[in-house]
């Protein structure tokens, strides 16, 4: 087996052995000298390493570790907040054995302000939210521990400029990093007793496309919750409201950041997104079915008018229902070029007004439950790319 599947074996075995011995026995410091020593020879190959936790798979850098599909510490470590894992050496015995101390407490559920007080200035070992392909080179020496839980999503912005990217110049739908957004907003989500919906805010106008798909991804998955959706069926709707506006790619940038009214022309190349969404989607994923149903029906009112035309009037999946009202939410209450961003009181209201004859209107009757029920917390995007809560 490679480097980086025996360093990670031996943390899982270490943590097992740690549950059984108490800090100090012999047993105990074994199990913890023989991973730190796996993970020196790991870093003397390579002086950075980064493990991700998707799903359940493995990955190191870009390539998915096969040896460790079903390794039961994936999931574990997951569900602890530990999605990301990076190792820069050097890495000094007393802060890896930390490390794992403070990784054990939160597998265990011991709360936040114990693990939190083990908490030091590390630099050497970082975890917590994914970080995938396509951040900058400044992401990878920003500590997120989901011991302290940061509110930061600056991770999410980048990955999905970067599938924004790979889809518009590669023809490609980078799926396990669109995976990994939905699964860190979600954590940002729950990250405390009640339910928060973490809304990312543009800084520019050209970042709009960017927010704009995180906070539909957040909002849909917000709905779905509160209609009482299972958790796959909750990420399902999530993915798609990541998704839906994927086609935009295809539009002109001049016709996308426009800040005035669109000529006929425009309107018409800008109205093709949905088709063009849907086909990118259909095309490259046969598990992205629902996000590609989404994404071509986002923009139909209930009452059959909006676009694309369709032949005969059918009803949209409740998925594209839930999604439009959430769209419309967000783009109402955000800031453009052409108008100031609408109170969440008076885009609710637009909303509820609507209700029957635009938007479905138990879609409208969960949304709003849920927006006037839910702690909202906004993250605007600084120009040095850190977070600035608002």
């Amino acid at each position: 087996m490679s480097a980086p599947v025996n360093t990670l074996l031996s943390i899982g075995q270490c943590l097992s052995s740690m549950v059984l011995y108490p800090r100090g026995h012999p047993a105990r410091e074994r199990v913890v000298d023989n991973a730190y020593e796996k993970l020196l020879l790991l870093l003397e190959e390579q002086p950075k390493v980064n493990y991700s936790f998707v799903g359940n798979e493995v990955i190191e850098g870009k390539l998915v570790l096969t040896d460790l599909n079903g390794w039961p510490w994936t999931a574990r470590l997951a569900a602890a907040g530990v999605e990301r894992l990076e190792f820069v050496d050097p890495v000094g015995r007393d802060e890896f054995e930390e490390f794992m101390i403070n990784t054990l407490d939160r597998i265990n559920g011991v709360p936040p302000d114990t693990a939190e007080a083990r908490q030091t200035s590390r630099t050497s070992i970082r975890f917590g939210a994914i970080r995938v392909v396509g951040a900058s080179s400044a992401d990878l020496i920003r500590t997120i521990t989901t011991a302290t839980m940061a509110f930061n999503l600056n991770d999410e912005a980048d990955t999905i400029q970067y599938m924004h990217k790979e889809v518009a110049e590669h023809d490609r739908i980078p799926l396990v990093e669109a995976e990994a957004v939905v699964r860190s907003l979600s954590m940002a989500m729950h990250r405390d007793a009640g339910v928060l919906l973490p809304l990312l805010q543009l800084k520019e106008y050209d970042q709009y496309t960017t927010t704009h798909s995180a906070n539909v991804a957040v909002l849909a998955m917000g709905v779905a919750e509160e209609l009482g959706l299972n958790p796959k069926d909750v990420r399902a709707f999530g993915m798609a409201g990541l998704l839906h506006d994927v086609g935009k790619v295809r539009v002109p940038i001049e016709v996308l950041n426009k800040a005035g009214p669109y000529t006929p022309e425009e309107r018409k190349v800008m109205q093709m997104h949905p088709v063009d969404g849907a086909r990118i989607l259909l095309a490259r994923e046969q598990n992205l079915d629902l996000a590609a149903v989404v994404a071509y029906e986002h923009h139909i009112l209930l009452n059959g008018q909006g676009y694309p035309d369709f032949t005969y009037h059918r009803g949209c999946h409740s998925a594209s229902n839930l999604v439009h009202v959430c769209d419309v939410y967000d783009a109402l209450c955000t800031n453009r070029p052409y108008r100031e961003a609408w109170d969440s009181e008076i885009a609710l209201a637009y909303l509820e007004e609507g209700a029957g004859s635009d938007f479905d209107s138990e879609m409208v009757a969960a949304f709003g439950a849920m927006m006037r029920g839910a702690n909202r917390q906004y993250v605007r995007i600084a120009e040095d790319g850190s977070p600035a809560d608002r």
